[in-house]
């Protein structure tokens, strides 16, 4: 089983989050147009390798969670509150 470590209430099994969605998609502005929309809606990348996600602690402090995680091998490398910034770790 995989863990996830949770800023607030530390190391927990993935059993007690819920994944929330691409934390890379950035909700288009009321103004824009309809094309903007449906890629928003619709159009998802399905990567491979390392991808930023947002996760919701919803068995401990129900905190949203920004977390960077290699689609291939599962491995967890970074977690953040969902507002925070991940920093690219060099090499």
């Amino acid at each position: 089983m995989h863990r996830i470590r949770c800023p607030w209430c530390g190391l927990r099994d993935e059993s007690e989050f819920a994944y929330g969605g691409d934390a890379t998609v950035h909700r288009p502005a009321p103004e824009d147009d309809e094309a903007a929309w449906y890629d928003y809606v619709y159009t998802r990348d399905n990567p491979k390798g390392p991808h930023l996600e947002y996760w919701q602690h919803v068995g401990g402090c129900r905190a949203w969670l920004k977390v960077a995680r290699d689609t291939v091998s599962h491995a967890i490398t970074a977690v953040v509150p969902a507002a925070a910034e991940i920093e690219e770790a060099d090499g």
